[in-house]
């Protein structure tokens, strides 16, 4: 905007330039400066990612053939306007693809966790990566990694056993597959079984939960004494089973006694993991070991593609459910660039954080992130995604995204933030700005007023702070 003399009356009304708003990215802009890392390369002997792909597919063929069929159905179903209730469903597919009801729920479940097909509401419809599934092999690799994380849920755990132990299980599961990984062959299951004990006792002196010793009963340093793992055998079959499910693993009776070994796929999903979990490690707050907010302030000075790479790690070293509380609670906070940071990174964990993103809708603050979230989850364009905002939802992200740029970045970029505004001129602007009734709206026009170079504009802004603030109209 060209300056003017301060007694010009047009000032007021000058016009902004209706240019689509992208508040996180101006966000980011205002502390990036560092450089992108080179990607790793996975260890010699890992196949290629055709040949990985290849097989990926061959785990989710009964999958892609259940999504498919549903694909068409649907659109049949929809084309002479009747629909079937999801028993009937379930028999005419299983009759249309020779496979048992059993076969379909499971093929149903396993489509649904690698993204094939999406979840609205009581409707399904086809994923992106089902019809990118013949042509992009990142987007199967990608849907296979999905179900190898959803392991947990694809073998459902034994009925008798306490809630808390399966979760205990299921965190302390990547230390057995790194065992695997580093063994690159088979390893015998009473190995594996010690490896898992002494890592579940591990997790409970973290939390201060080492159960008390019996005197009447303990045996000092014998193998199997009473130590709150007594339940560990079946679990553990129950982890292998579910990963040999998802194509992780094969279990083989040996010799020696049962064993179990990494396929390819298994081996190089491990090795990404841990490779993630080094990025992150190496980076210079140590972003691993940090909490969420911790995390995320280290990850602010990166760029988009290398600060996805740290949330992967971050989160690989978390159990989902933890980790999508723990950003949440960030993003309640008062930093507004870790407000749009956590949701950057809640867009990584993908289809498990969508339940409790929804349940945000409903937080003022939250809202307009959640919404963008939950568009772009449901396919829309990120660049299009703001047009679910109404103007008000619009107009406090606007102010929202001023403070993180106000806290954290330059006035120049303060400065330019205005013209991503939705509205076509500055005293609309103020005028929605001070009905919105964000909580740091007198912050951050007091910032732009004194950053902005137009002296009629500064001065205008300013009037309208300290009417915020005094509560005048």
């Amino acid at each position: 905007m060209t300056s003017r003399k301060p007694d010009e009356p047009l000032a007021r009304n000058s016009r902004l330039r209706l240019v689509r708003p992208r508040a996180l990215a101006t966000a980011r802009r205002a502390v990036t400066t560092r450089r992108t890392r080179p990607a790793p390369r996975p260890p010699e002997g890992t196949p290629p990612r055709a040949e990985l792909a290849r097989q990926a597919r061959h785990v989710l063929a009964d999958a892609v053939r259940i999504a498919r069929w549903a694909a068409v159905e649907r659109g049949a179903e929809a084309a002479a306007g009747t629909g079937h209730g999801p028993v009937t469903a379930q028999e005419r597919a299983a009759a249309a693809l020779d496979l048992t009801p059993g076969q379909v729920r499971a093929g149903w479940d396993r489509a649904r966790l690698a993204g094939l097909v999406e979840l609205h509401g009581d409707t399904a419809r086809p994923g992106w990566r089902l019809h990118a599934w013949d042509r992009d092999d990142s987007a199967v690799l990608r849907g296979w990694v999905a179900l190898f994380d959803a392991w947990s849920l694809v073998h459902p755990a034994p009925e008798d056993v306490e809630p808390s132990a399966v979760a205990e299980v299921v965190e302390a599961v990547p230390q057995v597959l790194s065992l695997l990984q580093l063994s690159q062959g088979p390893v015998l299951v009473p190995a594996l079984l010690d490896l898992l004990g002494q890592r579940v006792e591990e997790l409970r002196e973290e939390r201060c939960e080492v159960p008390a010793a019996d005197p009447a009963t303990e045996t000092a340093g014998a193998p199997g004494a009473d130590n709150g793992t007594d339940g560990l055998p079946a679990l553990l079959d129950w982890a292998l089973e579910g990963l040999a499910a998802v194509g992780a693993l094969t279990l083989d009776p040996g010799a020696e006694g049962r064993h179990a070994t990494l396929t390819p796929l298994g081996n190089w999903a491990v090795w990404v993991k841990l490779e993630q979990i080094c990025v992150a490690a190496q980076s210079p707050a140590g972003n691993i070991e940090q909490s969420a907010g911790d995390m995320l302030r280290g990850c602010a000075r990166l760029t988009p593609g290398p600060a996805r790479a740290e949330y992967r790690a971050w989160l690989a070293a978390r159990t989902l459910s933890s980790a999508v509380s723990e950003l949440l609670a960030v993003a309640r906070g008062e930093d507004a660039l870790l407000r749009g940071l956590a949701f950057e990174a809640l867009r990584v964990v993908g289809a498990p954080a969508e339940a409790e993103v929804r349940a945000t809708v409903a937080e003022p603050s939250l809202r307009p992130y959640a919404l963008l979230w939950l568009a772009e989850y449901e396919g829309a364009d990120p660049d299009d995604a703001q047009e679910v905002l109404t103007r008000e939802e619009s107009t406090w992200l606007w102010v929202d995204t001023a403070a993180a740029v106000a806290d954290h970045g330059e006035s120049e970029l303060l400065v330019r933030h205005l013209d991503s505004a939705v509205q076509g001129t500055v005293p609309a602007l103020l005028d929605e700005i001070r009905a919105v009734g964000h909580p740091r709206t007198v912050q951050v026009l007091v910032a732009l007023a004194a950053a902005h170079p137009d002296p009629a504009l500064a001065k205008a802004v300013r009037r309208a702070a300290f009417q915020v603030h005094t509560g005048g109209a």
